[in-house]
């Protein structure tokens, strides 16, 4: 594409926001950033300084050590450590939405967001991209697919690499991300106004490529 623009994909967990941003990306040789691994990479610091180990957890004392987390998005590393598998483990899935309810993690990981869409030329997934992190993109997507699909989806995904869970687990997860993601007072979980709704809960990823592509055409 010619005229490079900015593509965002927000929407529910598990809606296949990634699988479908990372396959449009390359169509259209653009790069791509999942920004809800930035904010699993600040909960996997934050279980390894058991934050959590406290009722209730320790807001503050994860506000204190933000200044120590050193992000690389390109390839996702923490303070120079690749932990691309280890933030996709239950553990961290299910406090995220905790951690990205605190506004100074958010913050901070607005700016450096903002700052990977100064070239255009990006697809970013999220939950927040098109109201708050490119309130002016181009082109936004919001995805939805049913509960029920959508925790079949991600039960059989933690089953193949192979973690132990269950479909109940992984449903009251799913719920409670919802709910935490869509009531939190920062950048709340909402559909742009400008952004065209697709549910995918009966398409396959090649009828949403298509659709999407003729959209940025």
């Amino acid at each position: 594409m010619k005229n490079k623009i900015i593509i965002t994909i927000d929407g529910y967990s598990s809606t296949g926001k990634s699988t479908l941003a990372q396959a449009l990306a390359r169509k259209l040789d653009y790069k791509y950033f999942d920004s809800g691994a930035m904010y699993r990479a600040v909960t996997l610091f934050a279980l390894r300084r058991n934050i959590f180990d406290k009722d209730p957890w320790d807001q503050k004392r994860l506000h204190d050590l933000l200044p120590e987390i050193d992000l690389s998005v390109q390839h996702l590393s923490l303070n120079g450590e690749n932990i691309e598998t280890e933030i996709r483990s239950m553990a961290v899935s299910e406090r995220v939405s905790l951690v990205a309810s605190i506004p100074e993690v958010r913050e901070k990981l607005l700016h450096l967001q903002q700052a990977l869409g100064q070239d255009r030329g990006i697809v970013m997934e999220g939950r927040d991209i098109g109201s708050v992190v490119f309130p002016n993109a181009d082109l936004k997507i919001f995805l939805t697919a049913s509960l029920e699909v959508r925790v079949a989806r991600r039960y059989k995904e933690l089953i193949e690499k192979g973690q132990k869970t269950t479909y109940e687990k992984v449903l009251n997860n799913l719920t409670e991300r919802d709910r935490i993601d869509s009531s939190r007072i920062v950048a709340p979980l909402i559909k742009p106004i400008d952004a065209k709704e697709i549910n995918n809960t009966h398409l396959n990823l090649e009828a949403q490529l298509d659709h999407i592509y003729q959209l940025s055409k």
